[in-house]
This record gives structure tokens, C-alpha cells and sequence, in this order.
């Protein structure tokens, strides 16, 4: 089993930045695949980064250009920088992951506001 802990949301006017962090645990080496999806009010969840074991990436186009996810496999932790944040990125982030091929883990959420 793997479990998830995430960290870093909160509030941020139009134009900053903010790094969201997920530290895994447990099996952190049968772990395929970690990303973020989010969840604003009123809307489905949808992804904005992942990250496969062999470090390949892939982004909402929404977001492309302004976020960055990485991962330090050794450590089971990652990251999601967020940069040139606007309001329409205000939500409830989940960190994700997919782990022996066929389980999937979320998180508890962490929220992030970005205020106009």
C-alpha cells in the first residue's frame, strides 16, 4: 500500500506562485506513476500534471507553460510548482498516484485560492 500527505495550498493573488508538495509512504517503490488532479467548486476533477517512474510528463493545456511537476522517486516525495497563478486555478488539489500497475491512492486534498 501506498499512502499520500500533501502540503502547501493556500491563498495567492493573480500572478504568484505557489509549490505544492505530496510526500508518499509504504511501498513507495511499486509506485508507477504520481500526478495532481484538482477539483473546483461545481466542476469535475480533472488533471493538471502527472509523472510516470521514468520521469515522463505530461500537462492540462491550461496549465502548460506555468506549472512544473517533479518527483524524487528515491524519496517517494513531489512537487507541483505553480507559477503565474490565475483565478481560474482556484481549487481543491489532490496529489494521486498509481502504484503496482493496477491501485490508485489519493490524497486528503489541499486547497488553493488564488484571489483577482
Amino acid at each position: 500500500q501506498v499512502q499520500l500527505v500533501e502540503s502547501g495550498g493556500g491563498l495567492v493573488q493573480a500572478g504568484g506562485s505557489l509549490r505544492l508538495s505530496c510526500a508518499a509512504s509504504g511501498s513507495i517503490f511499486s509506485i508507477n506513476a504520481m500526478g495532481w488532479y484538482r477539483q473546483a467548486p461545481e466542476k469535475q476533477r480533472e488533471l493538471v500534471a502527472a509523472i510516470t517512474s521514468g520521469g515522463s510528463t505530461d500537462y492540462a493545456d491550461s496549465v502548460k507553460g506555468r506549472f512544473t511537476i517533479s518527483r524524487d522517486s528515491n524519496k517517494g516525495t513531489m512537487h507541483l510548482q505553480m507559477n503565474s497563478l490565475k483565478p481560474e486555478d482556484t481549487a481543491v488539489y489532490y496529489c494521486w498516484t498509481q502504484f503496482m500497475r493496477v491501485y490508485e491512492q489519493w490524497g486528503q486534498g489541499t486547497q488553493v485560492t488564488v484571489s483577482s
